[in-house]
């Protein structure tokens, strides 16, 4: 049976479109972000521990106690920010379908949603599914800085929250304190909730400050900051996201999740309990300069193919116009890429919706690989220009 009339619209990701015509053609995949390597054997060990002590059965549906405690010390210790574990955390599987629940749990069919595109596809998708509609503010290649007045337009009274990333997939912007305090006032100004997407929160660049909106004077009460594991400890397939914020968020999160996954696998929840404890003060650093390494030997392969490249100054993507390559827009393009040259990337038109044009110009690419792929991956870009 085909999708309902709300959800059609969506068809496939893009990231399986192109990870699929990826291993068709055998491409290097540098579309969808997964890291190609494992993540910290230390968690492993953990994970291991936990199911032999027992933790295999549900956990409590709003998160396992040691996991929720772990997440509000982080949050105190890198934010300042104070949250009750046991009412102002909620564990999602995944950061995607805590947006998702956040989404549901916080809006009516008729409200409006705030999106910055290019934007992370389920937002448009999690919008809709509630019964709300997008409001696009756009932000443009090659610096995608806010327009103020962008987003005083796109906000009416029917609007009840807007949705924010930063550090931001697909343009790596991490978006400045100043930034930030343009929609914390607005926020004010008009009573909106800001759910905002931080699971790049620790991957940022060249000095750039990742600041949680919450922390904005007059946010605590009134965001709902979104986060996961999966990015920070190159898990991605173990899905364990959450939601900070005020006790009434949290719980309208709470009341979409329960009747979503109800809860996360228990034994990597306690894994990741000990992880956020224990690791990042060595771990970080760490992280974050072998991410910066791989990102300028990225950019700097790009920019030799006759890329002009957006840096990011944080995420793992990188967003490059190709018009001195080729004139077809960005889909044919990037079908090109993996099928002629072996490298498959995203084509980011697909992450807007008010003015895709923005997009049809650029390709995004990751590079949470190992060096050997990426490597590899130059080799055939490199055969591109030639």
């Amino acid at each position: 049976m085909p999708p309902g009339s709300r959800l059609r619209a969506f068809g496939t990701t893009i990231f399986s479109e192109m990870t699929k015509l990826a291993l068709e053609k055998g491409a290097i995949n540098l579309a969808q972000g997964f890291p190609d390597f494992d993540g910290p054997p230390e968690i492993f060990e953990a994970a291991r521990r936990a199911m032999g002590e027992g933790e295999n059965q549900y956990a409590r549906s709003q998160g396992h106690p040691r996991l929720v405690e772990a997440i509000a010390r982080k949050q105190q210790r890198d934010t300042g920010l104070s949250y009750d574990p046991m009412t102002e955390v909620g564990v999602t599987c995944g950061a995607t379908e805590g947006i998702a629940a956040a989404v549901l749990g916080l809006t009516e069919p008729g409200d409006e949603v705030v999106l910055f595109e290019p934007f992370y596809d389920s937002y448009p998708a999690c919008a809709t599914m509630g019964g709300a509609t997008p409001r696009y503010v756009t932000l443009r290649f090659p610096d995608f800085a806010l327009d103020r007045a962008e987003l005083e337009r796109a906000v009416t009274p029917r609007t009840r929250l807007v949705l924010l990333n930063t550090p931001q997939n697909p343009i790596g912007k991490v978006w400045t304190r100043a930034e930030l305090e343009v929609v914390a006032d607005v926020c004010r100004r008009r009573d909106l909730i800001a759910v905002t997407d931080e699971v790049y929160e620790y991957l940022t660049f060249d000095g750039a400050e990742h600041v949680p909106i919450a922390a904005l004077p007059g946010m605590r009460e009134r965001t709902l900051t979104i986060s996961s594991t999966g990015k920070t400890f190159s898990l991605t397939g173990w899905k364990i996201g959450w939601g900070t914020g005020p006790r009434p968020l949290v719980s309208a999160m709470q009341s979409a999740h329960q009747f979503l996954t109800f809860a996360v696998a228990t034994p990597f929840q306690v894994a990741m309990a000990e992880a956020l404890d224990r690791l990042p003060g060595d771990y970080i650093p760490r992280f974050r300069s072998e991410y910066r390494e791989r990102r300028d030997f990225l950019v700097s392969v790009l920019r030799e193919t006759d890329y002009e490249v957006a840096v990011p100054r944080g995420t793992y993507f990188v967003t490059a116009d190709f018009r001195r390559l080729s004139d077809q827009d960005d889909r044919t393009f990037a079908r090109h890429l993996t099928e002629r040259v072996g490298v498959a990337a995203i084509p980011p038109s697909v992450f807007y919706a008010a003015r895709p044009d923005e997009g049809r110009r650029l390709l995004r690419f990751a590079f949470c690989k190992r060096m050997e792929t990426l490597r590899a991956a130059a080799e055939r870009l490199r055969r591109l220009r030639g």
